[in-house]
């Protein structure tokens, strides 16, 4: 036994990647394959070298020539590996191939499980730094249905020996958190990061499925990957599910609108669909190379202290039942957002926002920590073909406010005119005049009061979704609300 001084504190028990691998290895009823494709055998690398492989490992591959890899899984139609889709088609192959292989009626108790990843590592010249897919694929039990994880990563070293390492580090993580820790899928999160550093890989999206994660919200798990600082941004659909923020937003036209979205008023939607008609009008944008994106930021969640994850889920299904996509970042300032979204295009970007949020965004507070002050920010926030469309407000004399008539400090009147006279500040003009009296916050409070008329303010389908699902500490069915 281990000597305890006085003062000792708890320390979580992290088993080294030898440990993880030897117990998989040394479970006489785990079975499956490894497909590896672009960074080599590095997940099924420590697997061999712990020893006991053989009671484990069925086949491993690497189908690094593209022919072979199409021969195998098929041709993908944009001609690129580094997918979701081909991430898929080897998940499907290879399970298909081992249940075909491997008799159950010969081996009643095997756990079969297949996993997968196609990764490319940083270019020569070091201007790509690399990303990939990977998976599992695997049960718990012989006659249980197959539960997956499926997650995307992306590289910040610049050494792609290193890059394997993480990989091959990460993906023995997967593996050992499917059979051991799904039950916990937030700790199986935190755990995918044991013996890596965060700063060394960034995992952007991932989703949870099958019968072991039923009840699992990936909606939530979104959350997780911003709150515990394993990315910046994530992004979801319409049906709940994490999409790739590469694959949405790459050489697209985008729209963003943030809010707190609590709830999703007529405001907003009147601001959307406002904003969205000027875009379209752009003389580069085409609609079906649009996206527009809901967003909400990680300081708005944690606004009235710890992050309120019922409160969250709310907004979320809020605005997925509207038919948009979501994005949950940690990107406080306007200039890091645009800086994000600059990764993925240099097609038209506008930012559509209220009159107060806008000046809020010339107070030079938030730009303290930057080198650069508030020049630096708004050279970010500028430069890559962007327009702010401004949504008008009423002051507390009853004046509408625009672009033409705000106040800002007069240290900033020359510094904003310069944007006003470039055409980059646009005002939204055909609005509706009753909408500037509704707030959100108010709405809220009547709601949580059990008040009337606060369904007035909101789209169609909204205030039935709130009353019948008890949503912002609405109760269902009666006159009162939940404390």
């Amino acid at each position: 036994m281990s000597i305890q001084l006085p003062g000792e504190r708890a320390l979580e028990n992290r088993p080294s990647i030898e440990s993880k691998a030897l117990r998989i290895n040394l479970n006489d009823h785990i079975y499956g394959t490894f497909a590896e494709i672009g960074a080599g055998q590095e997940v099924a690398r420590h697997f061999f070298r712990v020893g006991g492989a053989s009671g484990t490992i069925a086949k491993t591959i690497s189908a690094y020539d593209k022919n072979f890899s199409d021969n195998i899984y098929g041709e993908e139609e944009d001609g690129r590996y580094v997918t979701e889709t081909r991430l898929n088609k080897m998940l499907d192959h290879e399970m298909s191939l081992l249940e075909d292989r491997i008799p159950r009626s010969e081996h009643p108790d095997k756990l079969f499980f297949t996993y997968a990843n196609t990764v490319t590592t940083i270019d020569f010249a070091k201007k790509f730094k690399g990303h990939g897919w990977m998976g599992i694929r695997f049960q718990t039990s012989p006659d249980e249905d197959f539960s997956e994880i499926v997650l995307h990563v992306r590289f910040h070293q610049t050494e792609a020996r290193f890059q394997q390492e993480s990989i091959g580090i990460m993906g023995a993580n997967l593996i050992y958190g499917a059979f051991y820790k799904n039950n916990r899928p937030r700790k199986l999160l935190k755990y995918l990061y044991d013996h890596i550093d965060k700063d060394a890989i960034e995992i952007d999206t991932i989703n949870f499925s099958g019968p072991k994660f039923e009840g699992i919200d990936n909606r939530l798990m979104s959350l997780q990957l911003v709150k515990n600082g394993m990315t910046e941004a994530v992004m979801f659909n319409p049906k709940g599910n994490n999409v790739l923020p590469a694959r949405e937003l790459y050489k697209k036209n985008i729209l963003a609108l943030r809010g707190s979205f609590r709830p999703v008023t007529k405001v907003n939607i009147d601001m959307f669909e406002k904003s969205l008609e000027v875009f379209l009008q752009e003389q580069e944008v085409k609609e079906n190379k649009t996206v527009v994106i809901f967003e909400i930021t990680l300081s708005n969640l944690t606004s009235q202290g710890e992050i309120d994850e019922n409160d969250f889920m709310d907004r979320a299904k809020l605005l997925c039942s509207l038919g948009h996509v979501v994005m949950i970042s940690n990107f406080k300032e306007y200039y890091r957002l645009v800086d994000y979204l600059s990764q993925y295009t240099k097609k038209q970007m506008a930012l559509a926002m209220g009159v107060n949020s806008f000046v809020e965004v010339f107070d030079e507070y938030y730009y303290k920590d930057l080198s650069g002050g508030i020049l630096e920010a708004f050279g970010k926030m500028f430069y890559n073909n962007l327009k702010v469309y401004l949504y008008p407000m009423k002051n507390e004399k009853g004046q509408i406010v625009t672009s033409n008539n705000l106040k800002l400090h007069p240290r900033m009147k020359d510094f904003y005119k310069f944007f006003k006279y470039n055409g980059k500040v646009v005002d939204i003009f055909d609005y509706e005049p009753e909408f500037l009296d509704v707030f959100s916050r108010e709405i809220l409070k009547q709601i949580k009061n059990n008040e009337t008329g606060w369904d007035q303010h909101l789209p169609d389908g909204i205030r039935e979704m709130i009353i019948k699902n008890g949503m912002f500490g609405y109760e269902p069915n009666t006159s009162k609300v939940k404390s």
